[in-house]
């Protein structure tokens, strides 16, 4: 009897493929498909002067925006370049829905922006009975969900009192009004990026928590660096925090 080793086809082998986001999930499947792909092209939201950082396969390209899409699967750029693609794979995100919720509700999603909510977790009007836990993005997510839960389950166990509903009403609309003003979409209301640490801070603080250790917040921007850098390799390089590794050792231990 003789053995033999099988390996699933790639499903993406020999082929074109067209990849619409370029944050760390399109960079890694974009780097993962490179290696079996015939030829992959990544569509971007940046300026064309923000694509210089190319890519570590031959055949990857970044190109602008998807304008279209043609019959015949031809893909065409912003700026007028075009390929026939045979695949075309969405790292654009999601979109959040909540049909159980019904029409009448008092929360709405309006471009992605679930609201009005207090804090990104509780509707004004109905909290405590309802809650959200899980709609920031870009950020350090895990520990700011449970956060997040430790938040809820305080308020629902009393011994965590939430504003009244008319001053978390005030301070939603502000919250509004300042993203207005710095000029930011509805569909970024979730997004914390560079907050992330002010938001996790003040979770902490209404919880009785202790505060989050400096090398976890410092471990994060270095490795937000690489990823603007190196965005090929920056899973794989760690050496510039062995520092603060064996920091994060000491403490955990």
């Amino acid at each position: 009897m003789h053995s033999h080793s099988y390996r699933v086809p790639d499903p993406f082998h020999g082929q074109v493929v067209v990849i619409i986001g370029y944050n760390p999930s399109g960079m890694d499947i974009s780097r993962d498909i490179g290696g079996v792909a015939k030829e992959v092209h990544v569509a971007i939201r940046a300026a064309p002067a923000e694509m210089q950082s190319s890519t570590a396969h031959a055949n990857l390209w970044l190109h602008p925006m998807i304008d279209r899409a043609e019959e015949d699967g031809s893909v065409v750029f912003q700026d007028g370049g075009r390929v026939k693609a045979d695949a075309i794979v969405h790292c654009t995100g999601y979109k959040y829905s909540f049909p159980f919720l019904g029409h009448d509700s008092a929360i709405t999603v309006d471009d992605n922006r679930v609201g009005p909510l207090y804090k990104h977790v509780f509707p004004p009007r109905l909290a405590p009975s309802i809650s959200f836990v899980g709609l920031p993005f870009k950020g350090i997510l895990f520990p700011v969900f449970q956060l997040q839960s430790s938040w809820v389950a305080g308020v629902l166990s009393g011994k965590i009192e939430l504003p009244s509903p008319e001053e978390m009403i005030v301070d939603v609309a502000s919250f509004y009004s300042d993203m207005e003003a710095r000029g930011h979409p509805k569909r970024f209301t979730h997004n914390l990026g560079a907050s992330t640490f002010e938001y996790e801070d003040w979770l902490v603080e209404r919880c009785g928590l202790d505060t989050i250790e400096e090398w976890r917040k410092a471990i994060y921007v270095a490795a937000r660096g690489r990823v603007r850098d190196r965005p090929e390799s920056y899973r794989d390089e760690w050496d510039e925090d062995a520092q603060l590794l064996e920091q994060a050792h000491r403490d955990l231990a």
